[in-house]
């Protein structure tokens, strides 16, 4: 299992839309609006590296996303 957390931006007043959008994502597993650099945060657990890549490039392809910044998590 991949563990993937993307922090991300929309544009002004696209909030709600994006939110919709963002939780009906395969692999998405949480989002939360948070204030700060980031407008929200998503968790993502998938199978693979290549699933998660493919649910981030969708993510990147909504026009109310302006940026986003992804770290995946590792075992210890």
């Amino acid at each position: 299992m991949v563990i993937g957390v993307t922090m991300l931006n929309v544009l002004p007043g696209s909030e709600k839309t994006a939110y919709k959008d963002l939780k009906s994502s395969t692999g998405v597993k949480d989002v939360y609006h948070v204030f700060g650099e980031f407008d929200f945060v998503v968790i993502m657990e998938l199978e693979t590296l290549r699933e998660l890549n493919d649910v981030v490039d969708k993510i990147r392809e909504n026009p109310n996303v302006t940026a986003t910044q992804t770290i995946v998590g590792a075992e210890l």
